[in-house]
């Protein structure tokens, strides 16, 4: 009895601290008002999990223009005393470049995301975040993470049925719009685009709304569970996810998609992973839900 009442207390008062530390309000200088809108989601041309295409409606809604960077994590856990997922288990995924592969990694966190000896830098986005420790702090920011609906229409930047986040044409004028795998993948990653494993923030172009590394970079999760056959029978307006699953959506390909892979740099390309999981190419971003009855401007 004592010991479920002392973890009870130790929990109410981990989430007072969450809650009492928290900023007055939304920081929304750094985020992007996107209004009410209808838009394509899905591609045709794509997974039958990407099918099929259908009309979705959205009310207004502010979103992060960059994904949350490892400076802006390490001041929320500066100021709650959160711990990850990552370090409470004492290890997460890495991917290993020398073998290829994905590999389990005692000391892999937010801090030293691609295992120990390593260091977070602060201008990249963070990663070694599961969807809990991202959750956590969306609600300490006073924002929360995007439908699936919201990040991909957030993702297409007013372009209509579009194979990525730019256009139809991969490489427009030879120029990169996103940090992926160039080469073949895994053996081969020859950095045309400046980079071999994750960048800095805003280092590639912004989409027509004005936000950066929706393609690329790393991973982000959204808030809903995970189903293959979601989209037959998505609702048409404010789609939220299956009301429950054992994975949740992540969307925008990262550093390791590639040609001969994953692609999961186009806009319609859908992932998952379970909530626990820490990836060192997996991050997010938040969403700022307007109050009903607000005013549109």
């Amino acid at each position: 009895m004592i010991t479920i009442f002392y973890f009870y207390l130790v929990c109410v008062t981990h989430i007072s601290q969450i809650t009492s530390t928290r900023p007055s309000a939304p920081d929304l200088t750094s985020m992007v008002k996107l209004h009410e809108a209808t838009f394509l989601m899905g591609s045709s041309n794509g997974f039958p999990y990407e099918s099929p295409v259908h009309r979705v409606n959205l009310d207004s809604f502010y979103i992060d223009k960059y994904d949350v960077s490892v400076k802006q994590f390490a001041e929320f856990v500066k100021k709650t005393e959160f711990l990850t997922d990552a370090e409470k288990i004492g290890n997460a995924a890495v991917f290993d470049l020398k073998e290829g592969r994905w590999i389990l990694v005692d000391g892999a966190d937010w801090t030293h995301p691609d295992g120990p000896s390593s260091k977070a830098v602060e201008s990249e986005p963070v990663t070694q975040v599961s969807w809990n420790d991202a959750s956590a702090y969306a609600k300490w920011a006073g924002k929360r993470l995007p439908t699936e609906a919201e990040w991909e229409f957030a993702a297409r930047g007013r372009l209509v049925q579009k194979e990525y986040a730019w256009g139809d044409t991969l490489l427009p004028n030879g120029r990169y719009n996103g940090n992926w795998w160039q080469g073949v993948f895994p053996t081969n990653n020859n950095g045309a685009d400046g980079y071999r494993t994750r960048s800095p923030n805003g280092k590639f172009p912004p989409n027509r709304y004005g936000l950066y590394d929706m393609t690329g970079n790393v991973w982000q999760w959204c808030s809903d569970w995970y189903d293959e056959n979601y989209y037959k029978n998505s609702p048409l307006t404010s789609p939220k996810g299956p009301a429950y699953g054992k994975l949740h959506v992540v969307r925008g390909g990262s550093w390791l998609c590639c040609k001969n892979f994953c692609q999961g740099y186009r806009v319609a390309s859908r992932n998952s992973a379970e909530a626990e999981s820490g990836l060192n190419n997996l991050g997010f971003r938040c969403v700022y839900e307007l109050p009903k009855n607000t005013v549109h401007k």
